[in-house]
């Protein structure tokens, strides 16, 4: 049996029962439906986690207070802090005794009602220096940050995120030289930052930044640092950066043993690195449970063969006598299998994509369709094609063309 015949016999075969191959190409295609769009949203988070991690500076390292024992530890990425083991001082002595530190910038932090006129809003009060922005990787859209001179005078000035600006002010721009009360507490706004976006809770664009000074001065009695952050040089010195702060900050503390430390340091890299695996894993995951629907597709296959191979007994002990061999009717069962599978894979894709772009298009969530999960999903759907199709295929080749023409 040459291709032709081949295709063209595979052909009137599936379109003789055609609501029997749908409903038997429809397993298939739910199933590669379901891995295209389960790895386009484990791709799209790691993508998306990757991208904020990005945003948040270079070569950044984050001071925490806090041993890494605590329950409550010193807020992560500057939330907060349960104690204060790190004070000015400390930041102070990174800064000018720790070699290959670009920039340091302590914050403080506390979630205050902030109003203007007749808007007002609760936010999160971050008090820090002129090197945030720096370190950060913030720009301001209108106006200017605040100055070293402004920090050392305790000055009343404000840096708002553009979202808290909208909900003051209405419009961004206009918010430039207003006058804003933070905890009852007269403040002039100077700058409003650009967009960042938001990453779950964290709404990086709603958000008041004041001087470090100022904030301990009018905002808040504690004299703690919630996280200090530092921007070491160059990507080969974070290492070196991150050995001799925790040497130089045990030394301060005069704590002996490293296991006994009351504070933490976050390499950017390791937090980077840590988020990749999860986001790998939940992507393998959520595949994973997708592909147990292709699975029971690939038994409707099976089981429709088998159904086809039993209505067509006659028909192959027919072809066995007229000369047909086990190699043709093994090839033309496969070849049925595998052109349902195939079609119900290409289906798939592109339902996936469809999917997957909806999901992009009108939701928060992001998802990547990539070339690996759709290679993947056509060798899937081929393979299950031949796995599920060569046990009828060599059924009917086997059967004996007496029997079969007897059989009723």
């Amino acid at each position: 049996m040459n291709l032709k015949d081949l295709l063209t016999e595979t052909f009137l075969s599936l379109t003789a029962n055609k609501a029997r191959s749908f409903l038997t190409i429809l397993g298939i295609v739910v199933g590669i439906t379901s891995v295209i769009v389960m790895v386009a949203f484990g791709q799209g988070t790691k993508a998306s986690i990757e991208s904020s991690v990005s945003s948040m500076g270079a070569n950044l390292l984050t001071i925490s207070p806090g041993s890494a024992s605590s329950s409550r530890i010193g807020g992560g990425f500057g939330q907060g802090a349960s104690t204060n083991s790190i004070t000015l001082k400390d930041v102070d002595a990174v800064r000018t005794q720790v070699k290959n530190v670009k920039a340091v910038a302590p914050i403080t932090s506390t979630s205050l009602q902030v109003s203007a006129e007749a808007s007002n809003t609760n936010v999160d009060i971050t008090g820090t220096t002129s090197d945030f922005p720096t370190i950060r990787n913030y720009t301001v859209q209108y106006g200017v940050w605040f100055t070293d001179s402004q920090e050392g005078n305790s000055a009343r000035v404000a840096v708002l995120g553009p979202d808290t600006a909208s909900t003051l002010f209405g419009d961004a721009a206009s918010a430039i030289g207003q006058r804003i009360r933070i905890s009852g507490q007269p403040f002039t706004v100077i700058g409003v930052t650009t967009s960042k976006g938001s990453s779950g809770r964290d709404n990086q664009d709603a958000a008041v930044y004041v001087p470090f000074e100022t904030f301990q001065a009018h905002l808040s009695k504690s004299t703690g640092v919630s996280s200090v952050y530092v921007e070491a040089a160059s990507q080969d010195s974070m290492t070196q950066v991150e050995a001799d702060i925790t040497t130089l900050l045990l030394a301060r503390h005069g704590i002996a043993d490293s296991s006994n430390a009351d504070f933490q340091i976050a390499n950017q890299a390791d937090i980077a690195s840590t988020l990749s695996t999860i986001t790998n894993t939940l992507t393998l995951l959520l595949g994973s449970i997708a592909g147990i629907s292709l699975v029971v597709g690939g038994i409707g296959i099976m089981n429709m063969m088998l159904t086809t191979v039993t209505e067509r007994i006659r028909e192959i002990g027919l072809r066995k006598a007229l000369g047909a061999t086990r190699s043709d009717l093994t090839s033309q069962f496969l070849s049925e299998a595998i052109a349902l599978t195939m079609l119900g894979g290409l289906i798939g894709i592109a339902l996936g994509w469809a999917i997957s772009w909806g999901i992009t298009t009108f939701s928060s969530y992001s998802t990547t369709v990539s070339l690996y999960s759709v290679v993947l999903a056509v060798g899937v759907s081929t393979g299950i094609g031949i796995v599920f199709g060569y046990y009828p295929a060599r059924r009917a080749a086997k059967l004996d063309p007496i029997e079969a023409l007897r059989y009723q």
